[in-house]
């Protein structure tokens, strides 16, 4: 790590303007280690939520914090923290309903009558791009909702969550949300997968504990090879996520998750992207929902 400053001396001599130069830097860094395009019209948004990095390090300029990043203890030390700051991690419980109406009045027991998943063999589903944990959550009450209607199902299933963010997976793994995040959720489902805390003036409540023994997280770059897992799915969601991706990555990634979906699987894809012209084995079932061709 670069020697800092003492604070005085950083207050005095901080400059926060991003040059062009710089932001190339960056912006070439960026969509090369994570994918996601970084194009003008984000400089100013880039440099106001790296601002905080530079704090943090008590750093003199961009100039500075680029040549730490770039150096093999920045790699090490700060490359996670970079992306914390830069990826959008915008989600809420059952965001985009229509998506769970689908899973679990026509996924769900078509996936049972021809696999048998979730009776003879565990179903399993991938939250592809779970930031705080909001999607797999949704996903985990479906399917325990599920499970109470159709007898053998029950513990038969398992949640894969992945993000690239560390800072989002802290906070999915632990559960705990404010009030407001969960309204969403209609009052008996917060009776039933909801818990108060002691200090009820905190206004926060926490997922229980069933439900999230259902859910593993993980971090997971998607320009990872073949994302280093063996799971084989018979679900992803991966909503709102390749929207950041160029065309080219993003038909890459999604013949990946082809390879990681059973015959019949389903993928659901975010109301803005499209799979128009792209070269995959899926079949559009309904709109921004597809299934693998067998």
């Amino acid at each position: 790590m670069p020697e800092v400053m003492n604070d005085n001396s950083y207050m005095n001599t901080f400059k926060a303007a991003l040059s062009e130069r710089d932001f190339k830097r960056l912006s070439k860094f960026i969509h090369s280690e994570c994918g996601i395009k970084m194009p003008d019209s984000k400089k100013t948004m880039l440099e106001s939520r790296l601002q905080k990095r530079l704090r943090r390090l008590k750093l003199a300029s961009f100039t500075e914090y680029c040549d730490y990043l770039f150096s093999p203890q920045g790699i090490e030390n700060e490359l996670v923290h970079m992306i914390d700051v830069v990826t959008t991690n915008k989600t809420d419980f059952f965001r985009e309903p229509g998506h769970f109406d689908y899973l679990a009045q026509k996924a769900l027991p078509e996936l049972i009558a021809v696999h048998g998943a979730g009776i003879r063999k565990e179903l399993m589903v991938w939250s592809a791009g779970c930031s705080t944990g909001e999607e797999p959550y949704t996903l985990a009450i479906v399917l325990s909702e599920f499970a109470e209607r159709c007898p053998g199902f029950k513990f038969r299933y398992l949640i894969l969550a992945t993000d690239i963010s560390t800072e989002v997976l802290e906070k999915a793994k632990h559960g705990i949300y404010e009030h407001d995040k969960v309204n969403p959720l209609p009052p008996g489902m917060k009776k039933k997968y909801l818990l108060r805390g002691k200090n009820k003036s905190s206004g926060l409540v926490r997922i229980a504990p069933d439900l999230r023994s259902n859910v593993r997280f993980r971090r997971l770059n998607f320009l990872e090879g073949d994302f280093g897992m063996r799971e084989h799915m018979d679900i992803i969601f991966c909503r709102n996520v390749i929207i950041y991706f160029d065309r080219p990555t993003q038909e890459k990634l999604l013949s990946r998750f082809c390879s990681h979906l059973g015959p019949g699987g389903y993928i659901f894809m975010g109301h803005s992207e499209t799979l128009h012209g792209m070269n995959l084995p899926l079949l559009q079932v309904a709109p921004t929902i597809y299934r693998k061709q067998k």
